[in-house]
Order: structure tokens, then C-alpha cells, then sequence
């Protein structure tokens, strides 16, 4: 996982937006990146919800907001209709920026392990540095709390 002030590992991924998104191509302002495990679960919605809900308060900030998963981008359209999002979901399907942020990890439920992303999320200053990691994140408050870490830029 990268630390405070370490390069933000780039990435080019499709967008549900249209088209494709590489983090390089947005130095010069601040980009929040959350990972979060399944489109259309309990916890993934709320968050992708809160960041939707408070993208107009990002976008006063100056701060770009993807959402990113493993899931197919015919998941994330899907998604993205069903729940109005407006925050743009990156489909990360090869896995490469999940690695690359040390976000793929093995998980255990109800005894079971296996591999799965680890909800975290990233916040990328404007000269492309990580400025603050979220790690293992807790849905309630969080969207407010990175909103005032962008802020405080």
C-alpha cells in the first residue's frame, strides 16, 4: 500500500464517464480514489451513494472522485443506472491498480478465506503524491471525512 507522500501509482482504466481515465492526465488537482469490494452491495452502495450525494462539494473543492472495483463495466452501468450515481466507477478487471495500491488482500468470512478488495481509499494531492490513506475503511462518516481532508488541501 503506498504511504504518505509516495508517487500515486498510475493507472489507465475505463470509465463508466466514457472513455478511458489515467491518473496522470489529472496533476494539477486533487483526486480521490476509493476501492470498494462488489457493485450492488449493502455497503459498496451506501458508499458509492455518499460520494455521489457530495460530488457537488468535491467538485467545489477541485477534486476529481472515481470509484474503483473488479467489476465488469457492464456491472458498473448497470450499477450506476440503478442507483443514479454520478461519481464515475473505474472497472479495474485485470486487478493491476488494486495491486499497485496494495488494496487486493486476502479476506475471511464466516471462517472461509479468500481474496478480495479491502475497502480503502486514497486521497492524490495535485502534484500526484499520496497526502492521506484511508485503509480498511468504515462506510458511516467517511465520505465527510475525506470531503474535509480534500479541504484542508
Amino acid at each position: 500500500m503506498p504511504e504518505i507522500s509516495d508517487p500515486a501509482p498510475d493507472f489507465t482504466l475505463p470509465s463508466t464517464d466514457g472513455g478511458d481515465v489515467t491518473l496522470s492526465d489529472l496533476k494539477g488537482q486533487p483526486v480521490v480514489l476509493f476501492f470498494y469490494p462488489r457493485d450492488n452491495t449493502p455497503g459498496c452502495t451506501k458508499e458509492s451513494v455518499g460520494f455521489s450525494e457530495s460530488k457537488p462539494a468535491f467538485d467545489a473543492a477541485g477534486a476529481k472522485v472515481f470509484g474503483i472495483s473488479k467489476d465488469s463495466m457492464e456491472s458498473h452501468e448497470k450499477f450506476v443506472a440503478k442507483k443514479d450515481l454520478t461519481v464515475p466507477l473505474l472497472s479495474d478487471e485485470h486487478g493491476s491498480a488494486c495491486e499497485d495500491y496494495g488494496v487486493w488482500k486476502e479476506k475471511s468470512m464466516y471462517g472461509k478465506k479468500f481474496m478480495g478488495i479491502e475497502r480503502s481509499t486514497f486521497l492524490i494531492a495535485a502534484d500526484g503524491t499520496i497526502a492521506r490513506v484511508w485503509p480498511k475503511v468504515k462506510v458511516p462518516g467517511h465520505v465527510d471525512e475525506v470531503l474535509e481532508a480534500v479541504k484542508a488541501l
